[in-house]
């Protein structure tokens, strides 16, 4: 994509809508009056900006970050998959069979040996092993996957800095 693209796709945000942006991936449940009080504008022009940065798809959504080891889910596996054939079908069809998965995370296209990496996460070992042989190998057009065990979480944030 050329840079002209790049730029076109850009939503213009100026100080305080990066400032709300802040704020807003620090503790999305604060309110348009505590935003307001923070970056010193009234309350209508800050939520102003932020409905106008929602239905321009800055603000793809909120969500609730819940500990996985808490509720069961304690073991984490990043999975590299390459495909047997490379056309848009095969390709369509393996992503639609892992928005399926609710074990699946994230799915990223890769470049590279591999053409997917996908973050997935598992109660143990065996669930694992019951996700990748009866669900992720059983996918049409899977042919490598190779799977890496996270031993540790070092850095794990979903706050992008502007």
């Amino acid at each position: 994509m050329s840079k002209a693209a790049l730029k076109e796709q850009m939503a213009v945000l100026d100080k305080i809508d990066l400032s709300i942006l802040k704020l807003l991936q620090q503790n999305a449940r604060i309110t348009v009056k505590e935003l307001s009080e923070k970056v010193h504008l009234s309350t209508s022009p800050v939520h102003e900006r932020v409905r106008r940065m929602e239905q321009n798809g800055v603000i793809k959504q909120y969500v609730t970050l819940v500990n996985a080891a808490k509720v069961g889910k304690g073991l984490m596996v990043i999975c590299y998959v390459s495909l047997r054939q490379h056309s848009k079908n095969a390709g369509d069809k393996f992503i639609k069979s892992i928005i399926e998965m609710n074990e699946v995370l994230e799915c990223l296209t890769i470049s590279g040996e591999f053409d997917f990496m996908l973050k997935v996460v598992a109660e143990n070992m065996d669930d694992y092993y019951h996700f990748h042989i009866n669900k992720l190998s059983q996918v049409e057009n899977v042919g490598n996957v190779q799977s890496v065990f996270v031993m540790g979480i070092i850095k794990q944030t979903h706050q992008l800095v502007f």
